[in-house]
């Protein structure tokens, strides 16, 4: 995003892992930033570092209720959702009336301040892709009822109520599908593969595979995602665009370079696949380079040394 200093910007799950970033990133171009969360599955620990920062407030609401700011807002980034395995099969009902009501009360904010709206979507909407890699045309092959479609389904439908805003309303909107994403503070314990194998190998725990390890997987480092956000943000393109890494590999190949880069000894664990889990996931990314200017520059190596640094100091703490 260009410069836009004075701009507010309201960032919903600002306390979360992207939300936080997302919000330090606004702060270096000279946003003035209000991070709304709830802190169901984020914490205050990522914005601590922003308490007493003259631009930066921080309101612990609940977007699925009534959403009142007083003043001019300029843009509304919406990522408030559990969007882990673990957090969204823990907290099923909310994660469907954050995609639902969080992202009617957000949109309607957005529309009564006549601010630019960008929803925060994910590769889940394409469930287990039967078309590789992925593009935005691909409708997706989601099981509406499976334990996973509380949020496949609260994002599909957070997708459709966003462009319904920008068809009906004039609003301006965009919608980023966010592909598997890490770096510092994500959760040590919340389900996904980059934290778990991390804290796994650090510990010389066995690193949990589930299935033989051959469904793929691509990672972005949340530096590169969130330029690739304020970009689209600033764009003119209000179709969904996917942000991520193309750079594929299998389950059990990253087991293998997370050990390696860890220094670990750790064995390999296999457990039983979840339902509906995806085989493939790798983002097809023509859109953003072509729309955007944007592709992703961080290697993995280089991304994984710092989230591993990250992790070590959690671990060093006594919080691993």
């Amino acid at each position: 995003m260009s410069d836009q200093r004075d701009s507010v910007s309201v960032v919903t799950g600002g306390a979360g892992f992207l939300g936080s970033h997302l919000c330090d990133q606004l702060l270096a171009q000279g946003h003035r930033v209000i991070c709304l969360d709830n802190l169901l599955t984020g914490s205050v620990a990522n914005i601590e570092h922003l308490s007493g920062h003259e631009r930066f407030k921080f309101i612990k609401q609940d977007v699925t209720e009534y959403l009142y700011l007083p003043g001019p807002v300029d843009h509304i980034f919406h990522f408030a959702s559990p969007a882990s395995p673990l957090d969204y099969l823990e907290f099923p009902i909310q994660t469907l009336k954050v995609g639902a009501l969080g992202t009617h009360k957000a949109l309607g904010l957005a529309k009564a301040k006549k601010a630019a709206f960008l929803l925060a979507s994910t590769s889940e909407v394409y469930g287990d892709p039967l078309v590789h890699p992925q593009p935005e045309t691909y409708w997706g092959n989601v099981n509406p009822i499976g334990p996973r479609g509380v949020y496949d389904e609260a994002k599909r439908f957070a997708e459709a109520l966003t462009m319904a805003y920008h068809r009906f309303h004039g609003l301006n909107t965009h919608i980023v599908r966010i592909f598997n994403t890490y770096g510092p503070r994500m959760r040590p314990r919340d389900g996904r593969v980059v934290p778990a194998f991390i804290t796994q190998a650090l510990k010389n725990e066995p690193l949990t595979i589930f299935g033989d390890g051959r469904q793929t997987r691509s990672f972005c480092y949340v530096a590169d995602l969130i330029e690739g956000i304020c970009r689209l943000a600033q764009s003119d393109y209000h179709e969904p665009v996917n942000l991520g890494n193309p750079q594929e590999m299998t389950v059990l190949q990253f087991a293998e370079r997370i050990r390696a880069l860890c220094g670990s000894r750790a064995g390999i664990e296999h457990r039983p696949l979840p339902v509906d889990d995806p085989q493939v996931r790798q983002p097809n990314i023509a859109l953003a380079r072509q729309f955007l200017g944007w592709e992703p520059r961080v290697s993995l190596d280089a991304g994984l040394e710092q989230t591993i640094a990250y992790f070590r100091g959690l671990l060093a703490q006594g919080r691993l």
